[in-house]
């Protein structure tokens, strides 16, 4: 398979989970914003860094201080072609993509990929108010996911269908720690500090529920919902598909049926091991998103090791 093919494979599906999960992250802090009582404090700002649109956000509005809104912060992550992180950016980073490579995926995911396209372009500006928000979001999220289904069902399994799971594993296991990060980043502010256990456990309930994990949870854990034991889950399940190590290990089991490069072995090890050996009671304890951006960068690794081994060289 050529590397050009091979990587925008690899990237078309790195951008759909993306806008998936940008999706869910925006969702996160909508469905708190409306749980929430009046006399808590609820902070926008840390959606940006968890995005890794921090720096990006800082220059474009530079005079943006903490109590930035909601709508600014909504349209910056979901609408804002300037971000390259944003919704809109990701729809149409994969629609380009699959306008180059469309005769090595089925004419389905075309239409379904241009169907979000056309409907971001429609409805996207309403999506802004909290009306509008969450049907938007769970639209998008329906068609990303029959994006994932299409591809699931009518791909050959051939090489470049490899490349499509090794960049839906990455992307998901990365996008997962940073909806992680930010149930750990002080989302929300209680007026009184005995009450902060009760709405943290509240905001890690919105996390498992962005990432569409609460009944698997109920299911495998069978306990009422804590930092420690959603890290748990989220993080070192083995049968969940949103886990970072369910996600990192099925990476792993992709790269036999693929050219050997020691490279990107050392680093997916390095970044399965770091995973395994976290300790979630710890980690709650302390701060969960030190540990998130850790992974994030064992990730960001992976991922040059990956361009440099199968697609530059």
């Amino acid at each position: 398979m050529l590397s050009r093919v091979a990587d925008n494979l690899y990237w078309f599906s790195r951008y759909v989970r993306r806008a998936e999960n940008t999706a869910r992250l925006v969702g996160v802090g909508s469905q708190l914003q409306l749980d929430m009582p009046r006399s808590v404090r609820f902070a926008w700002r840390p959606m940006i860094d968890t995005a890794g649109a921090g720096e990006v956000f800082g220059e474009l509005f530079p005079d943006a201080g903490e109590d930035v809104s909601d709508v600014e912060v909504v349209h910056f992550l979901l609408l804002d072609e300037r971000n390259t992180s944003s919704l809109r950016s990701s729809v149409d980073a994969a629609r380009e993509i699959l306008r180059s490579i469309r005769d090595s995926l089925p004419q389905d995911v075309w239409e379904a990929v241009n169907d979000l396209h056309l409907y971001i372009a429609a409805n996207g500006e309403r999506s802004i108010s909290r009306r509008y928000r969450i049907d938007f979001l769970s639209r998008i999220i329906d068609g990303c996911l029959k994006v994932s289904g299409l591809l699931s069902a009518n791909v050959s399994r051939d090489i470049g269908f490899q490349f499509l799971r090794l960049g839906t594993a990455l992307e998901q296991a990365d996008m997962t720690t940073r909806i992680i990060d930010a149930g750990a980043s002080g989302l929300i502010t209680p007026r009184n500090e005995d009450d902060l256990e009760v709405y943290q456990n509240m905001q890690w309930m919105a996390v498992l529920r962005s990432l569409a994990a609460y009944q698997m949870y109920r299911r495998h854990v069978r306990q009422r919902v804590t930092a420690e034991h959603a890290l748990r889950f989220l993080l070192q399940n083995n049968e969940f598909p949103r886990s970072v190590q369910f996600c990192l290990i099925r990476a792993q089991r992709v790269l036999p049926a693929m050219p050997f490069r020691p490279s990107v072995d050392r680093h997916m090890n390095r970044v399965v091991g770091l995973t395994r050996n976290a300790d979630p009671a710890w980690l709650a304890g302390k701060n969960p998103a030190a540990f998130m951006d850790e992974i994030q960068v064992h990730l960001g690794a992976l991922h040059s090791a990956i361009a440099e081994g199968y697609f530059h060289g």
